[in-house]
């Protein structure tokens, strides 16, 4: 094969790989300014905003993204996990114990049935074991809330994290193609700048 031909056929190709990644990169540029958008809009919606540094409580002082977002609104999915484990987080464990939902409700059901048989039976114990069943209730309420928003916001973070990543996978697609892009050039200006007649792996002419 000559070598002009050899060297049109890899700057072709070149060519046409730099353009499909470019492309690629192009979409994943898209996705990432879209995750961006939708992940802002979707929280500035929940209208949440961090409590002011004067009103947070020692504990939560401790946390420096509850400090460094202090009064301001969450819009980010990094805000967003920030008040979700650093507050909801923190005050969820406070509700019974370090509980969550499912065990608090399990040990609701249980109460619960106890304070039936106790009725039941005429113990004098039902309405301290009913009263009890009733405050888990209630604090499952409170603990199911607390975990699905907290479970909606760390949601939207991880989406974010996505959106992130699909930016630096366009910026790098970005790059590559700008390197194949020049070295197809290269091999195209050396085709058509060298001889008709060299072959590749031809010897020299005397």
């Amino acid at each position: 094969m000559k070598r002009r031909t050899l060297d049109l056929t890899f700057a072709v190709a070149g060519l046409v790989l730099a353009v499909l990644v470019v492309s690629l990169g192009l979409v994943l540029r898209h996705e990432a300014v879209f995750t961006k958008h939708y992940v802002q809009d979707q929280l500035a919606q929940q209208r949440i905003t961090f409590t002011p540094v004067a009103q947070l409580a020692p504990d939560e002082r401790r946390a420096a993204c509850l400090i460094t977002n202090a009064g301001r609104p969450l819009v980010t999915g990094k805000q967003a996990e920030c008040y979700a484990n650093r507050y909801i987080g923190h005050h969820v464990g406070q509700i019974n114990a370090g509980q969550t939902y499912a065990q608090t409700q399990v040990a609701a059901l249980a109460l619960g049935a106890r304070a039936d048989g106790a009725r039941a039976a005429g113990d004098p114990a039902a309405p301290q074991l009913a009263g009890q069943a009733a405050a888990l209730r209630r604090k499952g309420t409170l603990l199911f809330e607390g975990e699905t928003t907290r479970g909606l916001l760390l949601t939207s973070y991880g989406f974010s994290i996505l959106g992130e990543r699909a930016a630096l996978a366009a910026r790098v697609c970005f790059v590559l193609g700008a390197v194949v892009l020049a070295a197809s050039l290269s091999l195209l200006v050396h085709a058509l700048g060298s001889r008709p007649l060299a072959s590749a792996g031809a010897p020299p002419p005397a």
